[in-house]
């Protein structure tokens, strides 16, 4: 996942990738598994001396081809998982070698089917692997254009039907290739917002097995099961529905679109500084979650990404001659993902994102965990004494057993204090915390003077709203989709796309305001300019005093710890209080016919 990676060149988003170069020649001394069953391979099909040197020579190259994909795809899961360089020259052999093998068997596929006995969830094996490396280079680049080559791929062995007969093998290990696939290409459908295919592919993986674990009467069900469990509850995660005339769910994306983020009016004096890099942590008990990504994680992503670009568009069909037209990279922030990191994990995470930061370039951190709060009295208040987020929950074991501290004035190990991050602050930082006791954080001290801003969530929720939690914090969601956020606290669960789409068009408007009033305060900490020139953090910044307007001014949000706060303090009266932004946020009311759950009385003087 490092920042600035070069696009691999190979291999294309097709399943029939242009390539030029010759298969490499395999070394003669070394003869791996594959060809030490060559000789019983084509000896099946007849004698080995009547089979022609060329068909000998490509069934070799073939099997030359395959060891070398496996060895470097095996190789992948023993690179660092942070850096910036460590990664990048072994991911491109690695698509080189996959690029060339898939190129190899479509040109010798009957030979291959003669002397190899080549079967077709053996080409699947193929470009599945080739998916796993476009989705792993989207994770390590944040380039999201990548993950429709994975698409592709992925599709392409569905419509193809590479594992149809799988199950016809006495082999439970195939079937298991198959399910986990099955897995990997949701995950991708997943983050591509492509939820009619996720709703098939639930169903063909519910149905397969089904299937698997009747024939073969496996321990791992309960495992698989608990995997359609989690899918299904990730998909029905929001909490309102937009439809159609015809009454189908419209599928909404809450990636950053080309008209996301409100623009830089002249006049508007903000600094130069560009969001980098972004550590994604999430730990929330009991919310949802698919393959370590909870709900919060999987929001926070998209607020955090440009709209995917369809490189395949942009490539030439086969049989063109190739255009001088290269599609435009458009840089997203560089991302780590962690779930239920230990503290040393994270830490190991956060020098390396700090050590990589270039000039001028701000890192955030996102922390989506339960609070852990202080233990007693504390005769000072440091950084250490107001508690933090567990970023991990999982206690020492010995022994199976969970070791209790007899001292309760020791700290928990894996909490993660306001301390804990001032060495960072040595550059650029943009904290989001959404946890029971994000107040915490309120207690920061700037030491080296450098851009410093926490934003933080409510503490609590009113007990009248409906409990969302396991589907996600509202907060968050606020971050990453104001509209259904504030449908959501409005009492709404569905909305007719026509009125959806007039709602959006006039919180951008909100939105622009609010721009104007951050960037025209008098009285505004300078930190949150400097902040304003990136339009990722500047859409998060105006989405976070949309937030807390709208919360200040909701009937049952009436307790202080209801409301988000931030470190520095935003003057409210210029702010999450002005006038001007009620105005707005109860016009906004009125067009859902929702004016009555808000509090009128703060806009007297209009």
């Amino acid at each position: 996942m490092v920042r600035g990676a070069r696009q691999p060149q190979q291999p294309r988003s097709r399943l029939a990738p242009r390539l030029t170069g010759t298969v490499e020649k395999p070394p003669r001394k070394r003869k791996s598994r594959t060809e030490f069953a060559l000789k019983e391979i084509m000896s099946s099909g007849g004698a080995e001396d009547d089979i022609p040197q060329g068909e000998r020579k490509t069934v070799t190259d073939f099997c030359y081809l395959l060891d070398k994909s496996k060895q470097l795809f095996n190789g992948l899961r023993d690179l660092p998982q942070y850096g910036q360089k460590q990664w990048q020259s072994y991911f491109g052999r690695t698509f080189d070698v996959y690029t060339k093998l898939w190129k190899f068997q479509q040109q010798h596929r009957q030979v291959l089917d003669n002397r190899y006995g080549l079967k077709r969830w053996q080409i699947g094996e193929i470009a599945s692997k080739i998916g796993q490396l476009y989705y792993h280079y989207y994770l390590r680049t944040s380039e999201t254009s990548y993950l429709n080559e994975a698409f592709s791929f992925y599709s392409a062995i569905r419509q193809r039907s590479y594992y149809s007969q799988v199950n016809k093998e006495d082999r439970p290990e195939l079937v298991v290739k198959k399910l986990r696939y099955y897995a990997r290409f949701i995950v991708v459908c997943l983050l591509l917002n492509k939820m009619d295919v996720v709703k098939d592919l639930v169903k063909e993986l519910s149905d397969e097995i089904e299937d698997y674990t009747h024939r073969f009467n496996t321990e791992d069900q309960v495992e698989w099961n608990l995997v359609l469990q989690e899918v299904a509850a990730f998909i029905e995660a929001d909490p309102v529905m937009i439809l159609n005339d015809d009454n189908t769910i419209v599928i909404t994306s809450n990636r950053l679109a080309e008209t996301g983020a409100p623009l830089l009016e002249q006049g508007m004096i903000v600094g130069q500084l560009s969001l980098a890099d972004a550590l994604i942590i999430g730990n929330c008990n009991n919310q949802v979650k698919f393959s370590e990504l909870t709900v919060d994680m999987f929001r926070m992503l998209q607020a955090l990404e440009r709209e995917p670009m369809n490189l395949a568009s942009q490539m030439n069909k086969p049989g063109m001659q190739e255009s001088a037209d290269k599609p435009t990279r458009r840089e997203n922030p560089h991302k780590y993902l962690l779930y239920k990191p230990t503290f040393s994990q994270l830490y190991t995470f956060l020098a390396a994102s700090f050590k990589e930061l270039p000039a001028n370039s701000v890192l955030l951190i996102y922390l989506s965990a339960t609070g852990v709060f202080p233990t007693g009295r504390s005769d000072s208040e440091g950084p250490y004494d107001f508690g933090g987020v567990l970023t991990n929950s999982n206690r020492d074991i010995i022994n199976g057993d969970a070791i209790h501290k007899r001292n309760q004035s020791h700290k928990e190990m894996h909490c993660l204090h306001p301390g804990d991050l001032y060495p960072f602050t040595r550059k650029p930082l943009f904290i989001i915390v959404d946890s029971s006791n994000s107040v915490a954080y309120k207690n920061f001290t700037n030491l080296f003077g450098q851009p410093l801003v926490c934003l933080l969530s409510p503490t609590a929720y009113p007990k009248a709203l409906q409990d969302q939690s396991q589907r996600g914090s509202l907060f968050t969601l606020f971050l990453n989709n104001p509209l259904m956020a504030f449908l959501f606290v409005s009492g709404l669960s569905s909305m007719r796309r026509g009125l959806w789409e007039k709602c959006q068009e006039y919180l951008r408007k909100i939105n622009r305001d609010i721009a104007q009033l951050l960037t025209h305060s008098r009285s505004i900490d300078q930190a949150f300019l400097q902040f304003f020139g990136d339009e990722f953090l500047r859409l998060l910044l105006t989405r976070f005093v949309f937030c807390s307007a709208t919360m200040r001014m909701h009937k049952i949000f009436r307790e202080t710890r209801n409301y988000p706060e931030s470190y520095p303090q935003l003057p409210r009266d210029e702010t999450v209080e002005n006038p001007h932004l009620q105005k707005h946020i109860l016009e906004l009311a009125s067009i859902l016919d929702v004016r009555n759950v808000f509090l009128e009385n703060t806009i007297d003087d209009y």
